[in-house]
């Protein structure tokens, strides 16, 4: 089959521009609610053992969804209708945590939300890499992955701001006493609240995504076996996603780094303090994810891909031995938010761009469908362990346990040979 493509030689053109907006908005509504959830948990009684479980749980949910998805966009040569749906999922998702009295509620918002993330993220990176041409793909994914972040940015610093507001006029925060009895208080209405307010940025990202990226649809591949596409996959890209899984298994939720700070904090400054800087130092992690994801993609070119994104993990395994430590100091955790925020962006831009570097478009759904897979299963395992294992013994256990393993992911991926060439499969 011939290959069709949206790429051209000006790599900012519309869809690339289109793609960032669209996940800044998506981002904004994600990381709004995400900053204050380890705060709720806390007013409604929700142990971290139960936040690693939801956090697990979403991620297992939307890793399965990107295989299948990725490989559906390749057989039916259509991606755009299926990414429209999954940021429909994820902005709506976040409103449903304003219902939520206990963790079951919390978990079925969080898996709604991470299952449209599923559904979107494979077929929106497949389109985004055959929008601009090979020696621009670093550059594009970059730009998106600060775009990306910038909501991430915008999501935090609103949540702070709507925080301190509500804290100040709560009348502002009186939702209806029969749907939402203030069974956790004036601040676990203050939290809901914001949950609701994540859908003006959640409907704004879905009718970005519908209006302003265009597909360029491909012929149908009605002849492609799942079973197939996955043996078709390049020794060198399965050698690839081994470390890239060994590595995830150490790569636990953010939202376990604000809860960390949170409850190291609070003795000396005050519950609602430490809350409130929680949730500016997660801002601090993702300004600097948003700031660093264009040099680090576009710096790419210089380096073996591999040992280029070894030393992104190593500074993550940095980042997790300052968590390890957390000394009950405001600028201490401001590092460690910095260094998440270099680690993050590194390991989001450069797995991207190295899919597209072992395979060709015509299979490039289900090859970033099986990336956010191997991941999600780590993100699942790392998550529930460091949970349980800061519930069950001391939060020095888990994350002792994130800096073991993840050095041995540094490693293997060291170890990795980069794609010699892209290596082009045929369907058929």
């Amino acid at each position: 089959m011939e290959k069709q493509t949206t790429a051209t030689g000006k790599w900012l053109n519309r869809n690339i521009f289109g793609f960032a907006l669209t996940s800044f908005l998506s981002d904004f509504c994600h990381e709004m609610a995400t900053a204050v959830l380890p705060q709720f948990i806390q007013t409604i009684g929700v142990s971290a053992a139960a936040l690693g479980f939801i956090e697990g749980a979403a991620d297992a949910i939307s890793s399965f969804s990107k295989l299948g998805v990725g490989y559906w966009g390749d057989k039916t040569g259509s991606r755009k209708n299926l990414t429209v749906i999954g940021y429909a999922l994820t902005g709506f998702s976040k409103a449903v945590f304003a219902f939520a009295f206990s963790w079951p509620l919390l978990l079925a918002g969080r898996i709604v939300g991470w299952l449209g993330r599923g559904i979107r993220s494979p077929l929106r990176d497949a389109m985004l890499a055959d929008s601009v041409t090979e020696e621009n793909r670093a550059k594009a994914f970059g730009f998106h992955r600060a775009g990306d972040t910038a909501g991430a940015v915008a999501g935090p610093l609103a949540a702070f701001l709507l925080l301190s507001l509500i804290t100040s006029h709560p009348e502002i925060a009186q939702l209806p006493e029969h749907l939402f009895p203030s069974l956790s208080g004036a601040a676990g209405q203050n939290f809901r609240a914001i949950f609701l307010l994540t859908l003006v940025p959640g409907i704004l990202s879905v009718a970005s995504m519908a209006f302003l990226v265009k597909e360029k649809r491909r012929s149908p591949n009605h002849g492609l076996r799942f079973t197939g596409v996955i043996r078709a996959m390049p020794k060198q890209y399965r050698i690839f996603l081994l470390a890239v899984g060994v590595f995830g298994m150490a790569d636990f939720a953010p939202t376990l780094m604000i809860l960390r700070t949170t409850t190291v904090l609070a003795p000396n400054i005050g519950l609602l303090k430490a809350m409130k800087l929680a949730a500016l130092l997660y801002t601090l992690r993702n300004i600097v994810y948003a700031a660093a994801s264009y040099p680090i993609g576009a710096l790419s070119h210089r380096f073996s891909r591999t040992r280029y994104l070894a030393a992104g993990y190593a500074v993550a395994v940095i980042t997790f031995i300052g968590f390890f430590f957390a000394f009950s100091s405001v600028p201490w955790f401001a590092l460690c938010f910095a260094l998440a925020g270099v680690f993050i962006a590194w390991e989001d831009t450069m797995e991207a761009v190295a899919v597209r570097d072992y395979v060709d478009d015509s299979i490039a759904g289900t090859a970033f469908g099986l990336l956010g897979t191997i991941n999600g299963i780590g993100d699942f395992a790392s998550s529930i362990i460091v949970g349980a294992l800061w519930t069950a013994v001391s939060p020095k256990w888990g994350f002792g346990y994130a800096v073991i393993v993840g050095l041995a992911g540094t490693l293997l991926m060291a170890k990795t040979p980069p794609a010699a060439r892209i290596q082009i499969i045929k369907e058929g």
